[in-house]
């Protein structure tokens, strides 16, 4: 049976040839041979519908260049569609449709090599600012500029991305030296800070209240000349820094203030009774009363005259030793129930066998410190007396921490 576009033989529907293509199968008689005609008639009406929509929606969309491939992949599709109709106008038809939007497409190209020509020099000119923030933001909305602009022709894609992508990058390796050479500077100057600090320390607890304040007067100065760092991590500096120093004027102020002066026997009794108090307390069960007591007497020893007579001076380290006892076994009791809520609830042995393993972590740490005490020592040579004298008392600071420890643990194996 003969159709204009095609024909049955042997119950195989044939579409005929066109555009150099041969006769082909598209498909076989199902029922008649005139209603399977007219089901490829029908298919044929639908590929007749899907050109036309295509080309409405070019017509209607302005970013008419993003349905090219869409188009091309339609026309590719007709040589090999199953239907029976003329395909020769339709596939001119998409080809005519293929041309124009090349055409438009090569225009928008153009355009868009302009544009971005104009971005690249509008990136130049701020490529070296130093302006950071405000130039940071500059290059994000360019950028974004840069990605909205469409594709330019691909002879000069890779020219152009490459110039825009080298100018931005100028600009934030600049910015990333310029913050990571800020970074590096505010770490060395906060390790002067912390160095400051623990000066500050160090002659708090010196034993001279008029060397102290000296050195007081001194790291003050140099406090004063030191970098910028973030306020964020220099504010907690300040704080201790800060209260270190004015308890130092604050001592040094009571010792010019003139008064009864305590002669040396009620001094060394006051100093004797003060320290057999402490010593008393120390052996005894952590409790809040025992602190408080602990220190008021603290307070008591404040008051006492910074100068005490040469012989207080083994008692003067009892009585710190002591003190340290009492504090430290405190901290021990906040750190165990804080770890072990039911601690109290836990048998004696437990206890002590938690209260041991914890303080032989602490330990460690302290020896470790010490250790480390004890190489700056050897490795510093200052000509400075005061330098000299702040180490070795931080040295020995360290070392009482670890002979309390080693004190209570000690405590505890005959509990």
């Amino acid at each position: 049976m003969e159709h204009p576009y095609g024909y049955i033989k042997n119950d195989k529907v044939y579409l005929r040839g066109f555009l150099g293509q041969e006769d082909r199968i598209i498909g076989e008689v199902k029922e008649d041979e005139d209603s399977t005609l007219k089901y490829f008639e029908d298919r044929f009406v639908l590929l007749q519908e899907k050109v036309a929509k295509l080309k409405r929606d070019i017509q209607e969309n302005q970013n008419k260049g993003s349905f090219l491939m869409k188009l091309i992949h339609l026309r590719e599709s007709l040589y090999q569609s199953d239907a029976l109709g003329d395909f020769e106008p339709l596939i001119e038809e998409l080809k005519e449709q293929e041309e124009a939007l090349n055409e438009i497409i090569q225009q928008n190209r153009k355009k868009n090599l302009e544009v971005k020509r104009e971005l690249i020099l509008e990136a130049q000119e701020k490529k070296d600012d130093t302006d950071w923030k405000e130039t940071t933001e500059f290059y994000k909305d360019l950028k974004l500029r840069w990605i909205k602009t469409g594709p330019v022709d691909k002879e000069y894609q890779e020219e152009i991305e490459n110039t825009f992508n080298e100018i931005v990058q100028h600009f934030f390796e600049n910015r990333r030296h310029f913050f990571e050479g800020l970074a590096l500077q505010a770490d060395e100057n906060i390790k002067v800070y912390e160095a400051l600090v623990l000066q500050a320390r160090e002659a708090h607890d010196f034993p001279d209240a008029k060397t102290a304040f000296d050195i007081s007067k001194k790291i003050q100065k140099q406090w004063k000349e030191a970098g910028k760092v973030p306020a964020e991590k220099r504010q907690p500096l300040w704080d201790e820094f800060s209260k270190l120093n004015n308890r130092i004027f604050s001592r040094y102020k009571r010792t010019l203030q003139t008064g009864p002066q305590m002669n040396p026997r009620e001094l060394m009794r006051k100093v004797e009774t003060l320290t057999e108090e402490i010593k008393n307390l120390s052996g005894k069960p952590t409790s809040y009363e025992l602190i408080g007591r602990a220190k008021e007497i603290q307070e008591e020893w404040r008051k006492l005259p910074p100068r005490k007579p040469k012989e207080a001076n083994l008692i003067v380290r009892s009585f710190q030793f002591f003190s340290d006892i009492v504090f430290e076994k405190a901290f021990l009791e906040k750190l165990v129930h804080g770890k072990y809520p039911d601690f109290d609830e836990k048998p004696k042995a437990e206890q002590i066998q938690i209260k041991s393993a914890l303080l032989k972590d602490l330990l460690r740490r302290d020896q470790t410190e010490l250790e480390a005490a004890q190489q700056n020592t050897e490795n510093f040579r200052v000509q400075s007396a005061d330098f000299d004298i702040m180490m070795k008392k931080k040295l020995f600071a360290v070392k009482r921490k670890v002979d309390v420890k080693n004190y209570i643990l000690k405590q505890l194996s005959f509990n």
